[in-house]
């Protein structure tokens, strides 16, 4: 059994040595782990399966609204606190655990609003459910880097996390391929999708569970350290490359606008077929290629941004959005770029960071980052009032300026300096 277990994790990490046990053991926990997490995230998706919920139930437009923020700035705001907490804890696994079946029991909570709640009462139940998700999430996302830095090799760690995509994104298809059939008219396949969400939460978090884990020296638990930010260098020019890059995640709203709207569910669902599509051709890809040179990774994807948010505005500006499945197309393009991000982003950090710093360095990053997002999508929502090209033209430039200003980090692979 073991020796099946070592074969096939060393076909995915793409090892050309032998890969002790443990080792093996882990990387499949990490790919299963990640892959349900993933599916469920795809299930749960706020921009696309919550807002339309939302709607069906008859909550305001401005509470609807609210999802998107609440789940994305509201994963990274708090993670600044919760890193003293991971540092505190011997076995850091158990914070994945926790925010993995926090995350299952709030998709729980937003299925039973669904089904019990109308209007603005289930508007505000599931804005409630999708804070204590995003905490959830957060814990997670703090805990994570440090966990793959222990468990797993540096020059495998961007294949286990991108061949987890790449596995993830077939069920999204799959959900995507059923919202353009039109089959999910009503309520209850949609609730359903979302109940199935909190089962793999949960399933994701007994996995994890059985991590082999070495016990690492508890720090103390303290709270917002920017020591980082002051001393390292490099590590700000990653901050201001991952902030000018998110707008590979804030752009792809601004897709449904164009061609006078792709809001039809058979429509977002093209949308979201392109989206899933571009995960599963390019995540392991990427994850490899991040294995070899992250900072690569982020100057080539925020090139690819900028390339395709330039394409979409021609598009748009020449009438061929208006042509059936373009603006899919263009999606999918823009979208290879956010995972390349994805991938990019997470395998630096690893990689950068002072092993026994990890956890602080991921969380003073992602808090910087939900402040940048909320800046930032504030900027694109005033390029909106001018019309879905002013922003995408806004999200070019920046993600130009992001890939550019990746060539100047450090090459993560030598350590830190």
């Amino acid at each position: 059994m073991n020796d099946a277990v070592e074969q096939a994790y060393e076909t995915l990490s793409g090892a050309k040595a032998h890969v002790p046990a443990p080792e093996a053991r882990n990387g499949l926990r990490h790919v299963v782990s990640l892959s349900l997490t993933k599916v469920a995230d795809g299930l749960i998706d706020p921009k696309l399966v919550l807002s339309w919920l939302g709607a069906a139930l008859g909550a305001p437009a401005a509470v609807t609204g609210l999802f998107v923020p609440i789940r994305e700035a509201g994963a990274l705001l708090p993670q600044i606190a919760l890193a003293g907490w991971v540092q505190g804890m011997a076995r850091r696994k158990w914070a994945w655990v926790l925010g993995a079946a926090g995350q299952g029991i709030a998709a729980a909570g937003i299925a039973l609003a669904a089904l019990t709640l109308q209007g603005l009462a289930a508007g505000l139940a599931i804005c409630a459910a999708l804070a204590v998700l995003a905490l959830s999430r957060a814990a997670c996302s703090v805990s994570y880097k440090d966990i793959l830095g222990k468990t797993i090799k540096e020059r495998r760690r961007g294949a286990v996390t991108g061949t987890a995509g790449s596995v993830a994104s077939v069920a999204v298809l799959g959900f995507a391929v059923l919202l353009m059939s039109g089959v999910l008219r009503e309520q209850t396949p949609v609730i359903l999708a979302i109940a199935l969400a909190a089962v793999l939460w949960l399933a994701a978090s007994a996995v994890f569970s059985t991590l082999e884990e070495d016990p690492s020296e508890t720090g103390a638990r303290q709270g917002l350290d920017l020591t980082p930010l002051r001393e390292d260098g490099d590590f700000r020019r990653f901050i201001m490359v991952r902030g000018l890059l998110t707008v590979t995640a804030l752009a792809p709203p601004y897709f449904v606008m164009l061609g006078g709207g792709q809001g039809a569910l058979q429509g977002l669902g093209a949308l979201l077929l392109a989206s899933a599509g571009a995960s599963f051709a390019s995540s392991y890809i990427w994850g490899r290629l991040a294995d070899r040179s992250a900072r690569r990774v982020l100057a080539l994807s925020g090139g690819f941004g900028a390339g395709f948010a330039a394409l979409a505005v021609l598009a748009e500006l020449s009438g061929w959005t208006q042509i059936p499945y373009v603006v899919p197309a263009i999606l999918f393009g823009f979208m290879l770029a956010y995972q390349g991000v994805r991938r990019g982003r997470s395998t630096y950090l690893v990689d950068m960071a002072p092993e026994d710093a990890r956890s602080s360095y991921a969380a003073l990053a992602n808090t910087v980052i939900g402040v940048l997002l909320l800046a930032v999508g504030a900027l694109g929502g005033v390029l909106a009032l001018a019309g879905p090209v002013a922003a995408l033209g806004g999200f070019a430039a920046l993600s130009l300026a992001g890939g550019l200003l990746a060539l100047r980090l450090r090459d993560e692979k030598q350590g830190p300096a």
